[in-house]
């Protein structure tokens, strides 16, 4: 089972947004997403996802396809363009990535509780307020 990753999808305020965004960022198919430092389980992510966080909730992810190291001494996340759509799970911002193991990351299909389908302003009042 790989390994996962989750980043805040910084300056997109919709799923809309994101997905134009790797549309101007991918070239040949891929698409590269830096950052300051290797994940020491780098290894077990490659074939894992990038999940991407929206207002506090997974909306997406994109498949990892390998690590390359830049001439100025930060790390590539080489994905796929292909941006696929998950199930919204909540989950708070943070900064950088975070790991994330393949039995919490969301699926395609869905969890079947509902709590991904509010609308995202009450999904963010509820959040305030430990609720969700």
């Amino acid at each position: 089972m790989p390994l996962h990753l989750t980043k805040v999808a910084f300056g997109c305020a919709s799923l809309e947004t994101l997905q134009r965004k790797v549309e101007r960022w991918s070239a040949g198919g891929e698409m590269r997403v830096p950052t300051r430092m290797r994940p020491k389980r780098a290894a077990e992510c490659i074939g894992g996802h990038l999940h991407y966080i929206v207002k506090h909730r997974i909306v997406a992810r994109i498949e990892i396809l390998r690590f390359d190291d830049r001439k100025d001494g930060r790390i590539d996340i080489v994905c796929s363009d292909r941006v696929e759509l998950v199930s919204p799970m909540p989950r708070r911002a943070h900064q950088g990535w975070r790991y994330l193991e393949d039995s919490d990351a969301p699926s395609p299909d869905g969890d079947g509780s509902g709590i991904g389908e509010l609308p995202a302003r009450l999904y963010g009042k509820l959040a305030s307020l430990a609720l969700v």
